[in-house]
């Protein structure tokens, strides 16, 4: 299937290199960092900038380099550097009791950000306000599709309890994170074009 529409980081540094690409999926790995660093620390998981970052990168790298950009920040992040939510990091929940209950969320973002990518590059979604709502919401599905079951398989949570702890509290946060990427990415857009 071709690609047929470029992506923002392909647009504003279109000469393709191994060494340009390095330093995009750093770049990307590195601002998910930052933002996942903005936290309010609900339980079992805490609500963070997190996944517009994720999302945000998604759209701006394309598919490829967006997956290899969050692969990277959740290798970090498992190895020890204190990348995750609150300068967290580890696959293991804090005090050791067993695997963090963000896990299936943290290994969505590869997923859910080439999700995004890819109809960015296929679609031209981030171009529009309405198309980069879709592309958003789709790859926040797949963050609940990973999330959701390993944080219930995690805790025991089931049902509306688990809804009530993974869900429900992010809805508004998400909401306004999709609406604010909606924003963002078609006035770099139109930026762009005005250059």
């Amino acid at each position: 299937m071709t690609m047929t529409h470029p992506t923002l980081a392909r647009t504003l540094v279109p000469t393709s290199s191994l060494l340009r690409d390095l330093l995009v999926i750093v770049g990307g790995a590195a601002a998910v960092g930052l933002l996942a660093q903005g936290e309010i620390p609900l339980q079992p998981v805490p609500l963070t900038l997190q996944t517009l970052g994720v999302l945000l990168v998604g759209a701006a790298l394309g598919w490829k380099r967006a997956f290899a950009a969050l692969a990277l920040y959740v290798a970090a992040g498992a190895v020890g550097l204190p990348v995750y939510a609150g300068g967290g990091s580890g696959l293991m929940a804090p005090g050791g009791t067993g695997l963090r209950a963000s896990l299936g969320y943290l290994l969505s973002y590869p997923f859910a950000a080439a999700l995004v990518g890819f109809l960015v590059e296929r679609y031209g979604l981030d171009r529009k306000f309405l198309g980069t709502c879709l592309a958003m919401l789709a790859g926040s599905v797949v963050i609940y599709s990973f999330g959701l079951p390993v944080l219930g398989a995690l805790t025991g949570l089931k049902g509306s309890a688990l809804l009530a702890a993974g869900l429900t509290p992010f809805v508004l946060g998400d909401t306004l994170k999709l609406a604010l990427a909606a924003l963002l990415l078609p006035g770099a857009w139109t930026l762009l074009r005005g250059r």
